[in-house]
């Protein structure tokens, strides 16, 4: 059993303690000193006899209550009487008692959901929270508890958990339907024309700057036979049309060539949710991607990434994270203080946890002081409660010296009256 360390307010509770047996102690030896001053004066007077009687009955209380205050703590003298030492020979059974003391009479769930109730805890912490540098505190705090936690994760373990996640729930989902399901609706409120302006604004650029491309796909299509100048004139027409063509797909927003895109991709997000065909498909396409190294590098370099923003948000006191999470916070605690359906739903929860919480682990909780009480060495424990209640057990043996010293004068007046 490991020795209890003494705590520097016990430590003055020990001086305080040793004064007080001193005090003590000066009580049993003046009664023992009047006694003997008594007993060599008896002859004095009639007088004498009441003070010696006194100061004998005082001395008797003195030690009486000394041997009692003692046996509590230690054998009186280190003799071993019966019935004495009691708190080191009832460690183990005193720490059960008090372990059971409390879990009945501190921790019972209609004392736990009063006090609670008395204490109005919601709202005080509310009103706490309500205050902008709490607020702060308690933001500093998250951010050191969310930087340790990132910290102790190891990169490769948490790299290796994104890339089982994420790529097996990719895997086991097919992609056909809900791409199908999303496109239908980007078809539905129209939001893929402005992709599709972007798209016909390109297409018309690259032919307008293209026109020597254009003339030497005519050149190698066009028969050996064929006089160069007929290719260059084969080469601008089509050139010219196919400009104009360009032309008017990016002005007429309903170009016969928008309105069958349009229809193209209507069908495609069908058979994306409905062709088996076009599934089967999608799927062996989201395979090929999964399997692409970059993609793999991608969904591993994720974590260090988002590891990074952790870290500098957590860091930086002006960061956009701390400052959302203070407000948070500070609005939280004023809607703890103004919203009385809030903060009765919160006392409500709070009731809930802790009563579960007190009866279903009652006894281990209780169990500390039992198991923390039979770890203290005995000769230890009976210290440290002495340094507890000690200095009043003086007390006793103080009070035992005048009590017995007035019942030795009572008994010696009423003896010498009735003889």
């Amino acid at each position: 059993m490991s020795p209890v360390e003494l705590t520097m307010n016990e430590q003055a509770k020990q001086t305080g303690l040793r004064r007080m047996k001193v005090v003590a102690l000066s009580f049993l030896l003046g009664a023992a000193v009047i006694y003997v001053v008594a007993r060599l004066n008896q002859d004095a007077g009639p007088w004498v006899g009441y003070v010696r009687a006194a100061a004998e009955a005082g001395m008797v209380g003195a030690l009486a209550d000394w041997f009692a205050v003692t046996a509590l703590f230690r054998h009186p003298l280190g003799l071993r009487i019966p019935h004495t030492a009691i708190i080191p020979r009832k460690k183990d059974q005193l720490g059960e008692n008090l372990s059971d003391f409390v879990g009945s009479n501190f921790l019972a769930e209609d004392v736990v959901r009063d006090k609670l109730r008395r204490t109005d805890v919601t709202a005080r912490f509310g009103a706490w929270l309500g205050q902008r540098h709490n607020a702060d505190r308690v933001t500093a705090e998250l951010a050191n508890a969310m930087r340790a936690a990132v910290t102790i994760l190891r990169d490769e373990d948490v790299q290796a958990v994104l890339e089982t996640a994420v790529v097996k729930r990719l895997i086991d989902r097919p992609w056909g339907p809900p791409l199908g399901k999303l496109l239908g609706q980007v078809l539905a409120d129209g939001s893929h024309h402005k992709l599709v302006d972007l798209v016909c604004d390109r297409a018309y650029d690259w032919v307008r700057a293209n026109h020597n491309t254009v003339l030497r796909v005519v050149s190698q299509r066009a028969p050996s036979w064929s006089p160069r100048f007929v290719d260059g004139l084969v080469a601008d027409k089509i050139y010219a049309e196919v400009l104009d063509f360009a032309w008017a797909v990016r002005t007429d927003p309903d170009h016969a060539m928008r309105k069958a895109l349009d229809r193209f991709l209507a069908e495609f997000a069908a058979d994306l949710q409905t062709d088996p065909a076009t599934i089967e498909r999608a799927e062996a396409v989201k395979h090929q991607v999964l399997a692409h190294p970059e993609v793999r590098n991608v969904i591993g370099s994720a974590w260090a990434t988002a590891k990074k923003m952790i870290l500098d948000a957590a860091d930086d006191p002006s960061s956009e994270l701390r400052r959302r999470v203070r407000d948070g916070l500070c609005s939280l605690g004023d809607r703890l203080v103004s919203d009385h359906e809030l903060r009765a739903k919160v006392d409500e929860w709070m009731e809930r946890v802790v009563t579960h919480v007190i009866t279903n682990y009652r006894s281990e909780i209780t169990a500390l002081i039992t198991e923390t009480v039979q770890r203290w060495d005995a000769e230890q424990t009976s210290r440290k409660v002495e340094l507890q209640i000690g200095r009043d057990l003086q007390f006793i043996r103080i009070n035992g010296t005048v009590v017995g010293a007035l019942a030795g004068l009572a008994i010696h007046t009423v003896s010498v009256l009735l003889l």
